[in-house]
């Protein structure tokens, strides 16, 4: 009997050791890959489910941001912007090359190669951020227009995922360069400023196709963190990222190395006041807001309305020169009030330089006036540094002005020394000492021929004092008053031949009904009989007073309302002769301007027309215009007339200094109040009215010596000096019903020999008028 053992299959091997743990692994790598697989398919699910749900495109394909209010000048200058979001919709073939290669060689280089999700870029961000580096990230723009527009900055995967979708759907549904039009126009840059072409404006005072390469790159680093780059807060930091975005641009070819070698040298200039713009017209944009605002209400600051007012940016320019230079003038004849505030300079620099800067930081510059905190000082010598970080050394005829103050005889508590604040300001290349004024002052011009407005401005300063002086200063014209009684008295039988006399005149107590009046002279002196005209070009006090008392109060006060002025603010009483009631300078440029153009009312104004963003016309100015006989308000023979005597005023008076300007065909009055309060002059050329004014807030005497003459009348020269530059001189046609005996005129059916010669047994009027005229007490006070 023969035993076996039972044996496998022929050729059969026993499985090695290391065969489960492959299997394993294989079967591992299998599940991993259907996992990843099933997850792949539940996302494209998901996003397939969440695309249909996406908001819908309107706001990107009918692209219509909030635009703010924007005013200009006739000449298209921007000086005023309100709203919350500063922005200015330039369309993308109006952007210039320059900022746009800045904005996509810092922002997405390849933008114009992926479809709106850059997977390059997020391959390149993650193996970047893995190997330690500075953390990047890989937003596109399409990217950013997607969150900007519709989703919340929350760092989730689901909000990233719904970016994602939306850039496929923006990039299918707008163009590349849509979606950069979008992205310049919607982002916020700092500021207030929405899109790099209200940036340029705000940043650089420039229109955006004027951006040189250096201030395109410079504007192209605000998108990633607006506050931390922003040029006027942190310019260091601002100037690094600067640095790097054009040496991106240089990498890139988007500049030359020669551009990029000029750029990363050029010292920008960048505005510290964002909200300055290159006119001093603040005035007038904020009286344009407000008048808009009364048409379109909270539209006003949304829908991108533009004001084109009637202002020209040259007349501008001159009224702020002149009114600046004319107040300066003014404080330098009335000395130095000492320095504003007092601080104690800590001992170490940095701890010095918080200190100054904190301190100043309480004194904001006022255009060339500056304030700066004095370091080191002596009757000889001045240091101080200014909020710039400048420091400046005065010497010699810079420290006469506050000379005084330097000296050791000055009280401790006032004296000019370390740790004072001044104000300080350059004449040519010196520095000199100086003060802010206390002093108002208010300018305005206007057209004769429709009442445009040329020029405003209402004070010395809009950030330090808002008030409109222009517009809302009621105060006393003064003798500035004198033309208009005058103008009545021709409508009652006088003539500028009229012999009156300058001699003292008084009224008790029984005519008056209360107290004594005396009034004089303004430098007391009598000349006694003249002529009417002579009178106003001396501004005699005694024979303004003698005409109204002669045609009668009330009838000057209801005559004055045709030029404009309101009745209840001139009062029918003998002082309205002294100009005693009270004007706006606004009102008197009106007034004045009937004299100029022959006899027509005219009302001022300031907005030409408004427009919608895309420029139609909304509303438009319809003005009352001079040579229309329904706007004709006194006798064009009493205009001629009146004019006559103004032009004496300035030819032969107390005006004369405006010949200083070689034209024969100027007129005007000064006005200077009692106890010299308000100083004025008023004048004009045949087709431009000026009124300058000049006084404090709070009413006080500007000094003994000062006049109309002498503080207004300069402002006024100095703008028509520029003004009228290119105005030709205008003579006069004599009017109709004019005649002309030696050396004066007379209206034709009053010659000499009739009328009223002389105010002294003149023809008696109607027992109604002389009844008035004798009602003294009631017609004084």
């Amino acid at each position: 009997m023969t035993s076996s053992k039972s044996a496998g299959p022929a050729g059969s091997k026993p499985p090695t050791k290391g065969s489960k743990p492959k299997r394993f692994l294989l079967m591992a790598l299998v599940s991993l890959l259907g996992l990843g697989i099933v997850g792949v398919l539940l996302v494209v699910f998901g996003l397939a489910m969440a695309y249909p749900n996406l908001p819908a495109l309107d706001t990107l394909t009918d692209y219509k941001p909030k635009m703010p209010l924007r005013v200009f000048t006739s000449d298209s200058v921007l000086i005023g912007e309100f709203g919350e979001e500063r922005r200015n919709m330039v369309h993308i073939k109006d952007i210039p090359d320059v900022m746009k290669k800045a904005v996509l060689a810092i922002e997405d280089d390849r933008f114009y190669e992926h479809g709106g999700v850059d997977y390059l870029g997020i391959t390149r961000a993650a193996l970047h951020n893995l190997t330690g580096g500075a953390k990047q990230g890989a937003s596109t723009i399409t990217q950013q227009v997607a969150r900007n527009f519709f989703l919340s900055s929350e760092q989730t995967l689901k909000r990233k995922a719904y970016e994602v979708l939306l850039a496929w759907k923006i990039e299918k549904n707008l163009s590349k360069d849509q979606i950069l039009e979008v992205y310049m126009n919607q982002i916020y840059l700092g500021q207030r400023a929405y899109g790099f072409a209200s940036a340029a404006q705000i940043y650089f005072g420039k229109n955006i196709q004027d951006l040189t390469v250096a201030e395109a790159a410079m504007l192209a680093g605000l998108p990633k963190a607006p506050s931390a780059y922003n040029p006027v807060v942190n310019p260091k930091r601002a100037r690094m990222r600067q640095q790097y975005i054009l040496q991106r641009m240089a990498q890139l070819g988007y500049i030359t190395p020669e551009q990029y070698t000029e750029a990363k040298n050029e010292e920008l200039k960048v505005k510290t006041d964002s909200s300055a713009f290159g006119v001093h017209a603040e005035y007038v944009s904020e009286m344009a807001r407000q008048l808009v605002y009364e048409q379109f209400k909270e539209d006003t600051y949304t829908r991108g309305l533009n004001v084109y007012t009637t202002i020209t940016k040259a007349d501008q320019d001159a009224a702020y020169i002149a009114l600046r230079k004319g107040v300066m003038d003014y404080e330098k004849r009335h000395g130095y009030r000492g320095p504003e505030a007092y601080i104690e300079i800590p001992k170490t620099k940095a701890e010095a330089d918080d200190a100054i800067e904190t301190e100043l930081a309480d004194h904001p510059d006022s255009d060339d006036i500056i304030a700066a905190m004095v370091l080191q000082a002596s009757p000889k010598s001045l240091q101080a540094v200014t909020s710039a970080g400048e420091e400046i050394t005065i010497t010699g005829p810079g420290l006469t002005f506050g000379a005084a103050w330097l000296s050791d005889k000055a009280a401790p508590n006032r004296r000019i020394k370390r740790g004072a604040v001044i104000r300080v300001m350059q004449e040519g290349n010196t520095w000199v000492l100086t003060q802010m004024p206390e002093v108002q002052s208010a300018f305005v011009s206007a057209s004769t021929t429709d009442g445009a407005i040329r020029a405003m401005v209402g004070g010395f300063d809009y950030n330090r004092n808002k008030f409109n002086h222009v517009t809302q200063a009621w105060r006393q014209p003064g003798s500035a008053f004198k033309p208009f009684i005058y103008s009545a008295s021709l409508e009652r039988g006088l003539s500028p031949a009229t012999i009156i006399n300058d001699a003292p005149i008084s009224f008790d107590a029984g005519q008056t009904g209360g107290q004594a009046w005396e009034p004089k002279n303004y430098d007391s002196k009598y000349d006694g009989p003249m002529t009417m005209r002579k009178g106003l070009m001396k501004s005699k006090n005694m024979i303004s007073i003698r005409i109204l008392h002669k045609i009668g109060a009330k009838y000057g006060q209801e005559y004055a309302t045709r030029f404009g002025f309101d009745a209840d603010k001139n009062p029918p009483y003998l002082t309205l002769a002294l100009g005693a009631g009270n004007v706006t300078p606004l009102q008197m440029a009106g007034a004045y301007a009937v004299f100029a153009n022959g006899g027509y009312k005219i009302n001022p104004y300031l907005i030409a027309k408004v427009t919608d963003s895309d420029g139609n016309i909304l509303s438009q100015a319809k003005p009352d215009l001079a040579g229309e006989e329904a706007n004709r308000v006194i006798d064009e023979r009493n205009a001629f007339m009146m004019n006559s005597m103004l032009n004496d005023v300035v030819r032969f008076g107390t005006a004369n200094k405006a010949m200083a300007l070689k034209r024969p065909d100027l007129a005007g009055k000064t006005g200077t109040t009692n106890d010299s309060i308000d100083a004025w002059f008023a004048g004009y050329q045949a087709k431009l009215v000026g009124i300058a004014w000049i006084g404090y807030d709070q009413p006080r005497n500007l000094g003994n010596r000062e006049t109309g003459g002498g503080l207004a009348l300069p402002i006024w020269i100095s703008y028509m000096a520029k003004a009228l530059k290119s105005i030709p001189v205008e003579e006069r046609a004599v009017p109709e019903g004019l005649i002309h005996v030696g050396d004066e005129y007379y209206y034709a059916e009053n010659p000499p020999g009739t009328g009223v010669g002389s105010l002294e047994g003149a023809a008696r009027g109607t027992p109604e008028e002389e009844k008035a005229k004798e009602a003294v007490k009631n017609e004084l006070f």
